[in-house]
């Protein structure tokens, strides 16, 4: 029965990888996104950041200093599951990318969803 249910777990899991994936295409192609580090601070402190994308394997300092700017202006973080190379591929681009602010969701419902 156990091992049943991790099974389930984790295909739940990548499931929601992949809808966040789906989400995070539609906001590229349908609103407007920033992309790397430099320019998620520069929307977090300008206050047009809506919600703020962290790879998994974003560096601590990084992190923690994304994560004190979005406390700052009440913006949302969501710590994506894949690395900065699977993050970049979900956002149609050929690089990596650890960080990225959406500004506007545009047609998708990314926003509601990744909470």
């Amino acid at each position: 029965e156990n091992p049943s249910t991790m099974v389930k777990a984790t295909k739940a899991k990548k499931g929601s990888v992949e809808n966040v994936n789906a989400k995070i295409g539609l906001v590229m192609k349908s609103g407007k996104v920033t992309m790397g580090y430099k320019s998620v601070l520069k929307t977090l402190r300008q206050g047009k950041s809506k919600l703020v994308m962290l790879s998994a394997n974003c560096p601590a300092i990084r992190k923690s200093e994304i994560e004190y700017y979005a406390m700052l202006a009440k913006c949302t973080v969501h710590h994506y599951a894949g690395s900065n190379i699977a993050l970049g591929t979900a956002c149609g681009k050929m690089f990596r990318c650890s960080a990225l602010s959406v500004t506007d969701q545009g047609d998708s419902d990314i926003l509601a969803a990744v909470e």
